[in-house]
């Protein structure tokens, strides 16, 4: 049995080592091929047009918002039960983040109260939508693109939880995470205890070649290198002077910043980790899901625990999460014996950075419910059958005395 048990972990084998090595001997650190290549592999992976490969998720959310040109005073809606960068994303360009309550049954955003408050509001109040896969559950987004469009509004999806994931759509087709038939945008984060890891890292994909442009574009601090793009004149750009001479083409040294970007780039080394862990994506969704079975196995006669009743197709288990009794003396007694879980999540509106905007107690009823009972139990692929076994006997020790 391992000393410690986290409640995720990274899975870094040979083989993704030798890649960073690789990659870490050839000509590039960054902005070189890998980049491209794993941004390639990835949308093949998702089943999207595109991919943008940058720094984490946090700045994919960042440029998901300003590709949608959020202004200031705009409003969006997402969840509270997420990661704060999903709300984040919006306060950083000005806009005005509005959380709707989530379904008890499935910890996701809950359509009806999004349409109560796109009801309850003159059209055009709100300009988008930030649905969450938590927990690697994914969000109906074809019921979500129906009541966008109704409402003239766009969708970034944070997939973050969920590569692999997928639901079922109204042709009984599945829909995998993130590959944007539905959403606008959509995210992922590369952090270590993710399905894929890079160490930190993130992509977000789409369908919308405009947007991907954009993207691009604010990558890298609003420059670009196309010449066919360029707005200033050629003789300029070239040094010339002379009225006299004049130049066919732009220099080769020649760029252009066209607007205020940011440095959110990935590097090459840890996109040659992403293709080497993408490669056992798949494995590790099975793995996940045979880690989940077991827990529902067990768990399913215990009256003390609620949730995740019965194996859920398409969830890509990120997180294993039961609501018990007694939460914090049942995290104390588990860290005592070195099992090491986690709450996701704290309900971002209540937060004290959001609670100066007048989100308090009782907003979020479902959420804050939530919260009082939820624990994220260990699932990761390395998580041994007999530390499954020791983290299950120890909740079940708790409980029964």
């Amino acid at each position: 049995m391992e000393l410690n048990i986290p409640y995720g972990k990274q899975h870094i084998t040979d083989e993704d080592i030798e890649a960073v090595v690789k990659a870490l001997k050839s000509d590039y650190l960054t902005q070189g091929p890998k980049i491209e290549e794993f941004e390639s592999k990835f949308a093949d992976y998702i089943g999207c047009k595109y991919a943008v490969a940058v720094a984490n998720g946090t700045a994919a959310l960042h440029l998901c918002a300003l590709a949608l040109s959020i202004k200031e005073g705009q409003k969006v809606i997402t969840t509270p039960i997420t990661f704060a960068a999903s709300a984040n994303c919006i306060r950083y360009c000005g806009g005005e983040v509005v959380f709707s309550d989530i379904n008890p049954q499935t910890y996701l955003l809950d359509i009806q109260k999004v349409r109560h408050l796109l009801e309850s509001a003159p059209k055009g109040t709100y300009k988008g939508i930030i649905p969450v896969d938590f927990a690697g559950r994914a969000i109906n987004l074809e019921e979500f693109r129906n009541l966008a469009d109704e409402f003239g509004l766009w969708i970034i999806e944070d997939a973050c939880h969920a590569p692999g994931g997928f639901f079922l759509d109204s042709n009984n087709i599945k829909q995998y995470c993130g590959n944007s038939k539905f959403a606008d945008l959509a995210i992922f984060s590369f952090h270590p205890v993710k399905h894929i890891a890079t160490g930190e890292g993130g992509m977000i994909t789409t369908n919308n070649e405009l947007l991907y442009k954009r993207l691009i574009k604010l990558r890298s601090h609003g420059i670009i290198r196309s010449s066919n793009e360029f707005i200033n004149d050629i003789n300029w750009a070239s040094g010339i002077s002379n009225s006299s001479m004049e130049n066919q083409n732009f220099p080769g040294w020649y760029m252009e910043m066209q607007e205020l970007g940011y440095n959110y780039r990935l590097t090459d080394f840890q996109s040659a980790l992403g293709i080497s862990q993408l490669k056992r994506a798949d494995s590790g969704i099975e793995k996940r899901s045979q880690i989940a079975e077991k827990y529902n196995e067990a768990f399913s006669v215990c009256k003390f625990i609620k949730g995740q009743s019965g194996f859920l197709k398409g969830h890509a288990y990120h997180l294993y999460i039961i609501e018990v009794d007694k939460r914090l003396e049942l995290y104390n007694f588990l860290k005592e014996n070195k099992i090491f879980a986690q709450i996701h999540y704290i309900p971002t509106h209540l937060m004290p950075y959001y609670r100066q905007f007048g989100w308090k107690a009782g907003d979020m009823t479902n959420a804050e419910e939530y919260y009082t009972r939820c624990i994220s139990l260990p699932m990761y692929p390395t998580l041994t059958e007999s530390d499954q076994d020791f983290v299950i006997n120890k909740i079940k020790e708790f409980y029964n005395g």
